[in-house]
């Protein structure tokens, strides 16, 4: 019974560090399913080491002087997908 009570508490908790905390793992959380969502973690056997390489080479790209059109493709892609996905 006590711990249904603290389980409440903590979730009706305002104090800002704890939504700010909370608020950061729901965005880390919806992160993550994006790494899921693009197939990542079955197409690298989930190494991690192979998905962090792969995301330094997208912020490299980032860095360049076809960051704008990388942004566009990436963005129509992802819009694409995630039509098809609500259909």
């Amino acid at each position: 019974m006590t711990n249904r009570v603290e389980t409440s508490q903590r979730r009706t908790d305002t104090r800002q560090w704890v939504v700010d905390r909370r608020e950061r793992t729901r965005h880390l959380i919806e992160l993550g399913g994006l790494v899921q969502k693009a197939g990542l973690v079955e197409l690298t056997d989930d190494d991690r080491a192979v998905m962090l390489g792969a995301f330094l080479a997208i912020a490299d790209k980032l860095q360049g002087d076809k960051r704008d059109h990388a942004l566009m493709l990436w963005r129509r892609r992802g819009k694409r997908t995630f039509d098809s996905a609500d259909q």
